[in-house]
């Protein structure tokens, strides 16, 4: 995935910064993180750095790259206690590009995927990494989304079975049947469906690779990113989804969990640790988390099977990726 700024689209976005009083010489836009969805800018502003968020080249299927959406769950998210970047201006689809797109505030440190950064020590920070990631998902839990003006940002009704058949028309989408390892994992899902567990922000994608650490140790978070898939839903299918992500030793890694390869030093605590801490903080009861940590992977799997079904990035091109996220549901419908 790749889109280039030019001259037109340079001055446009100079103008843009200078109506939102963010100009500061020539922005100098340059690509930064590895992500596969949206494009994400480092730019030069008044005062130092920003970070401008846009989505891909059109045509962007309905509902996706949603940057709009991000900006609005960010700005709800200021003054709660929650590590998130402050959102510095917003254009419309139109405004400046022919897609929209937001700046918002540079938070400097790590980004941690499958390496621990030097920073930090693979045999003392673990636990500090670990809890302080799980305790950032409690918190964003927390928040009354009610009260920060996000009543209209989803339906947290009957959210488990709506999230599983939206998943299950995308995994159909296609000539012919579904593959049975997509089938019936979808199956298995759907003859259980447990009533949900409450009501909260739920950001989707909370994972190791979507956070920023302090620069040096000891870690601490100091921010949440990458709020496209936010929703207002179950909370623990946001637990599910993280301790889906979360690798162990001796386990085959599924694809999201060779993104989070770091944590398999030593000073990581096993999954069911991060788990208890959650349930310290929030009170909920998890004893149906092994169907959330499951619905996660399948949901992995299908996203990932019709990503490679499209053949628009190299990064899906494995077809054993699909298959590799069943492996992990299975074993996650058995575990807890």
């Amino acid at each position: 995935m790749s889109w280039n700024w030019d001259q037109a689209t340079l001055a446009a976005l100079e103008a843009f910064l200078a109506a939102s009083d963010l100009l500061d010489g020539p922005p100098q836009p340059r690509r930064i993180g590895d992500g596969h969805s949206n494009l994400t800018y480092l730019i030069r502003v008044r005062g130092g750095n920003a970070v401008l968020r846009r989505p891909p080249p059109p045509p962007v299927p309905k509902g996706a790259n949603d940057v709009l959406r991000e900006a609005r769950v960010l700005k709800a998210l200021q003054g709660q206690d929650v590590p998130a970047p402050r959102v510095l201006a917003v254009a419309q689809v139109g405004d400046v590009l022919d897609v929209p797109f937001y700046v918002m505030e540079h938070v400097p440190g790590h980004v941690i995927t499958d390496r621990l950064p030097a920073a930090f020590d693979g045999e003392r920070d673990g636990s500090a990494i670990a809890f302080g990631l799980i305790e950032g998902l409690a918190r964003l839990h927390a928040v009354d989304w009610r009260a920060c003006g996000l009543e209209d940002f989803g339906r947290p009704a009957d959210f488990n079975a709506r999230h599983l058949n939206r998943l299950e028309g995308l995994m159909n989408m296609r000539e012919g049947s579904a593959p049975a390892w997509l089938a019936d994992m979808a199956a298995h899902l759907k003859s259980s469906v447990p009533p949900e567990a409450g009501d909260a922000i739920v950001h989707n994608d909370f994972r190791l690779g979507n956070v920023i650490w302090s620069p040096s140790g000891p870690p601490r978070l100091l921010a949440i990113l990458d709020w496209e898939l936010a929703t207002i839903g179950d909370p623990l299918l946001d637990l599910g989804y993280t301790v889906c992500c979360y690798p162990v030793r001796g386990e085959q890694m599924n694809p999201t969990q060779e993104l989070s390869a770091a944590m398999l030093a030593t000073s990581f605590p096993p999954r069911e640790e991060i788990v208890e801490r959650y349930c310290t903080i929030t009170g909920r009861d998890v004893s149906r988390l092994g169907w959330y940590a499951a619905m996660a992977a399948w949901k992995l799997a299908v996203l990932y099977d019709y990503q490679h079904r499209l053949g628009r990035d190299v990064y899906y091109a494995d077809a054993t990726q699909g298959p590799r996220f069943i492996a992990s549901a299975e074993k996650f419908a058995r575990y807890f």
